[in-house]
C-alpha cells in the first residue's frame, strides 16, 4: 500500500452503544480528502485504517464510499493509549509512502498518534498543518507554530502528515458508492502487540499555571503594589504627594470633587 489515511472512530458519549451517533472528526475528513487527491494525482491507491470494535467500521465504509480503495480494521478497544494505537497501525503499514491523519479526534485526544507512527516508520513528520497543496511527489504545507507564527514545509515521502479540520472539505459520496460500501467486506486483523485499555481520570479543568518573574521592590509594600498593579493605578491618577495631615485631607477632598465623587 502506498497512501494510508488513519481514521479514529469515536462513539457519542451520550449514546455509546448506538453507531448512528458515532463518527470521525472534521480533521480526519480533511486527511481523507487529501489522501484521495494525492491518489488521483499520482495514480496510487488509498487504504483507510482504524483501530476499534466492529462499530468502527462505520468510518471505514464512509471512506470507501468517498473513494478509498481498501479498508482495514484493527481489532482493539476504543480507549487505548496513543502509543499502542500507533504501534498497531505502524505494524500493518510498513510499506506506506504517505500517511495522512487528522490532528484531533471527536473526543479531543492528545493528537500524539501521528508522531508515534512517524517514529515507528522512521518517516518525516509534518504535524498541525493548516494548508497543504500536492505538487508532484511532494507536499507543500504550512504549519502552525506558537505565537501566531507559521512554518513553510516541503515534505517528501516517506512522511506522516496531520492536518487541521479546516484544510479541506471531504467530497460527497454518490448514492451508488454508499450502497456498495455498506455491503463491502472489511478485513479485520489483530494487533501484533498487546493493546491495553487506557484508564482515564476525570477532574475539573484547570489551566496551566503561568511562570511570572518575581516582583521588584525594596520593601514588601512596593512588591505588593507591583503584584496588584497598584503602582500603575496610582500613576494613572496622578503623582504621589507628601503633605501634612490637614493639607493631605484637603487634597483628598479636592481630588474626590475633581473626579466627581463629591459635589462641589
Amino acid at each position: 500500500m502506498s497512501i494510508v489515511v488513519c481514521l479514529k472512530w469515536v462513539s457519542h458519549p451520550g449514546e455509546p452503544h448506538d453507531s448512528r451517533f458515532s463518527g470521525m472528526s472534521h480533521a480526519d475528513q480533511s486527511a481523507l480528502e487529501f489522501a484521495l487527491q494525492q491518489a488521483e494525482s499520482t495514480g496510487a491507491t488509498v487504504t483507510a485504517i482504524t483501530v476499534g470494535p466492529p462499530g468502527a467500521e462505520k468510518v471505514l465504509r464512509d471512506a470507501l464510499a468517498c473513494g478509498a480503495h481498501h479498508a482495514v480494521r484493527i481489532e482493539g478497544p476504543t480507549t487505548t493509549s496513543g502509543t499502542d494505537v500507533a504501534t498497531a497501525i505502524a505494524d500493518h503499514i510498513t510499506d506506506a509512502r504517505w500517511v495522512w491523519c487528522g490532528d484531533y479526534s471527536l473526543d479531543r485526544g492528545a493528537g500524539s498518534v501521528p508522531a508515534f507512527i512517524a517514529a515507528h516508520l522512521n518517516a518525516q513528520q509534518a504535524l498541525g498543518i493548516i494548508h497543504a497543496s500536492i505538487e508532484g511527489d511532494a507536499v507543500h504545507a504550512t504549519r502552525r507554530l506558537d505565537g501566531g507564527r507559521r512554518e513553510l514545509l516541503e515534505v517528501t515521502a516517506p512522511a506522516v502528515v496531520s492536518v487541521e479540520g479546516a484544510t479541506a472539505r471531504l467530497r460527497r459520496a454518490t448514492l451508488a458508492a454508499v450502497r456498495a460500501a455498506a455491503s463491502a467486506t472489511i478485513p479485520v486483523v489483530s494487533a501484533t502487540t498487546p493493546m491495553h485499555r487506557a484508564e482515564f481520570m476525570v477532574r475539573p479543568y484547570r489551566p496551566r499555571a503561568r511562570v511570572l518573574p518575581a516582583p521588584e521592590g525594596a520593601t514588601a509594600l512596593e512588591r505588593l503594589r507591583v503584584l496588584t498593579d497598584a503602582a500603575a493605578a496610582s500613576a494613572a491618577r496622578g503623582d504621589t504627594v507628601r503633605l501634612e495631615p490637614a493639607d493631605a485631607a484637603a487634597r483628598i477632598v479636592r481630588a474626590l470633587r475633581e473626579w466627581g465623587y463629591l459635589a462641589h
